[in-house]
This record gives structure tokens, sequence and C-alpha cells, in this order.
């Protein structure tokens, strides 16, 4: 969970830039970097009492560059498709919340930790931008999966030492998906985040 919340760090600096249209993912990722930064850095929105405020802002970020609802999609597999739209909607706006709720307070824990691009890959409308996140004597690389929506590159998914973020979920939620099908998927996301918006301890 540590080294997600260090990825999440780097993923919500990568999200919030203005698209520019026929631009490299890198080149449409590498000036959100500062601009994030910018407000883990910033010291009027530091502390608990700005933690809304806070909150707010890097969720408006998070919003404009990845993209919730792929993410969704490949974490429900083939429930996505057997599911109404209204579902689906209902799933996206919950699976963020809980996304907001597990890893914000890992990445307001950046203190300027130094992070690199590597390398760039790109074929027809899938890319993997590779980075490297230095933290306490580590270089642990870091990778974003996008994909190219209306002229933007979204991100949809990380992959942290050879781990995926969107198939660690996928997997905790397939077995719930057996056992208690797509209502009791719904209904644990939903338990979960009132617990953590009553002030319980994220996971």
């Amino acid at each position: 969970m540590r080294k997600w919340g260090m990825a999440l760090v780097m993923m919500v600096a990568l999200m919030g830039s203005v698209a520019v249209v026929w631009a490299g993912p890198t080149e449409e990722l590498r000036p959100t970097m500062d601009a994030v930064v910018a407000v883990l850095m910033d010291p009027t929105l530091r502390g608990e009492d700005r933690r809304s405020q806070r909150r707010t802002v890097l969720m408006e970020l998070a919003a404009s560059r990845f993209d919730f609802e792929e993410m969704s999609k490949r974490v429900l597999g083939k429930t996505w498709r057997e599911i109404t739209d209204a579902e689906q909607a209902r799933f996206v706006q919950l699976f963020t919340k809980l996304l907001e709720n597990a890893y914000l307070g890992k990445i307001e824990n950046y203190s300027g930790e130094q992070f690199e691009f590597t390398d760039e890959r790109v074929k027809d409308d899938r890319a993997v931008v590779s980075t490297l996140f230095k933290h306490e004597g580590q270089d642990i690389p870091i990778h974003y999966v996008m994909i190219l929506q209306k002229s933007r590159w979204m991100v949809y998914d990380i992959n942290v030492e050879g781990v995926s973020f969107v198939n660690n979920y996928r997997q905790q939620f397939s077995s719930i998906l057996r056992q208690d099908k797509f209502a009791g998927l719904v209904r644990q996301i939903e338990e979960k985040n009132q617990e953590n918006a009553a002030g319980g301890v994220t996971q």
C-alpha cells in the first residue's frame, strides 16, 4: 500500500494538464507534474484544516486526466457488460470515491521526492509512459498505461514494480462478485465509503 501511495503521487501529478491536440503522451503529462506538485507543496493548502479544499483541487485534476470509466470497465471485466447504464454510472461514482478515500491521504505525504521520465512506448491508441520515482534511496519504476480518447491521452492503469493497479482491484472484486454478485460488491463499496466519510481508517 505504501508503494501504491507513492505511485499515486505520480499518478495524480500526471492528470491535470490541458491537452494539446496530437501531442504525445509524455508531452501531455509532463507539464502537469509541476502543477500538482505545487498544490502538494503549497503551504496555504497544507494542514488538516485545509484537507477538504486540498482534496477538491486534487480530485479536479484527477478527473481531467484519469479515465475512471475505462478503469471501472477493466476492474469489473465481463460484469461491466452485464449491468445497466445506470448501474455502470453508479459504479464509476462509487469506485472513484473509493480511490479518493484510499489514496489521497498517501499522496498528501509527498515531500519533494524526485522523479523522471525514462521511456515512452506508443502503439496505435495505446501508450505506456515509464518514470522513475526516487524515494528513501530507492529507485521505483512506475509505468502509466494510457489510451487515446478524443485526441487526449488518458491514464487508466499504473504499474508499480510489475504489479498492475487495475489487476489488483480486479482480483479483489472478482472474489466478491463470485460470492455476492454485483449488488454485493456495490454494497461493500458503499459501506467502505460511508466508513471513510465517518472518519474510519482507510485500507
